[in-house]
């Protein structure tokens, strides 16, 4: 009998020196996988760049891009894209992005397809990209990121991406392009696709910035400009368009007068949910949105997005012949 009552106690016990023994994630810590290290035998892929880029569309500006190619491509067949917004701080190799790492060793093990990458920064209000600016923002970020409007697809689709092509394959199926970023530059990826599903049909949205950056009220003759937490209105409100979404945010994200992150992207998640479920309800035979979400306890920071980045891209490319 009392070794019957001692057991449950003494593996009670074992149980609670194991839970203390292990150690403890603090808030916001998410530490990066193998797939975003460099890994022995994995070929190497060329990271070409930086470019400056004088945009017609977006008078006065300049950006930088880069451009990296796996070893796998060889210019044979079209190649996927995948375009990330803030591309100084996409390609940091200290940073926890590493998006450059991250499609190299994939395309080794084959979970995803040849992939090229366009790796873009904002704009700056100059004739050349400024050399001090390191990991910071340029001046004209926000009017391109945080804008609803088709200005910054239209850079895209008809200027950098015909550029691009110059020298490389690139697909014309919108379903083998990406476009991501991470806050202002996620809501930006998703414009993109909102506005050119034509060209772009899989977004990757971290601690997106679905909240009133962009909004600038109407003076003189300037008219009203919307900010992106219009967005969950505009997806209730909208045909549904064929667009694949990842939307990761954590709990400890920022809350201003520009709005509240973390409630802004479930709003969103919210939206697409509810549009997707009206259209079963009116058994539209149209497309869906397809999406999946990711919440966690971080802060503003790419952190969390930067550890879950390998699974997202399988996600994305999980449809896709290799």
């Amino acid at each position: 009998m009392k070794i019957r009552l001692l057991l449950p106690l003494v593996l009670g016990l074992a149980h609670l020196s194991a839970q203390d023994s292990a150690p403890m994630r603090k808030p916001g810590e998410y530490p990066l996988t193998a797939d975003s290290l460099p890994q022995a035998g994995v070929p190497k892929g060329k990271l070409e760049g930086p470019f400056e880029w004088n945009s017609k569309i977006i008078g006065g500006t300049v950006r930088r891009y880069w451009v990296y190619v796996p070893a796998q491509y060889t210019g044979e067949k079209p190649a996927c894209l995948l375009v990330f917004q803030d591309g100084q701080r996409a390609l940091n190799p200290q940073g926890p992005l590493r998006v450059d790492q991250v499609l190299e060793n994939l395309i080794a093990k084959q979970d995803i397809p040849v992939t090229i990458g366009l790796f873009i920064t904002p704009g700056s209000l100059s004739d050349h990209y400024p050399d001090n600016l390191g990991m910071s923002n340029p001046n004209n970020r926000a009017n391109e990121y945080d804008t609803l409007s088709d200005t910054y697809a239209r850079m895209l689709v008809d200027e950098l991406i015909p550029e691009l092509r110059k020298t490389y394959q690139i697909t014309d199926d919108p379903m083998g392009r990406v476009i991501g970023g991470t806050s202002s530059g996620a809501i930006c990826a998703w414009t993109v696709a909102w506005e050119r599903p034509d060209q772009f049909r899989k977004v990757i949205s971290m601690i997106g910035s679905y909240t009133s950056i962009g909004y600038r009220p109407a003076r003189g003759n300037q008219p009203l400009v919307p900010g992106g937490d219009l967005y969950p209105t505009l997806i209730r409100k909208n045909p549904i368009k064929p667009i694949r979404i990842f939307l990761q945010d954590g709990s400890g994200d920022l809350s201003n007068e520009h709005g509240n992150w973390f409630l802004a992207n479930q709003q969103v998640l919210s939206a697409l949910e509810f549009a997707n479920a009206n259209a079963d309800k009116k058994q539209d035979p149209g497309p869906r949105y397809d999406f999946k979400h990711e919440w966690g306890d971080g802060n503003h920071s790419d952190t969390h997005g930067g550890a879950l980045l390998p699974d997202i891209l399988r996600w994305m490319f999980r449809d896709a012949a290799r």
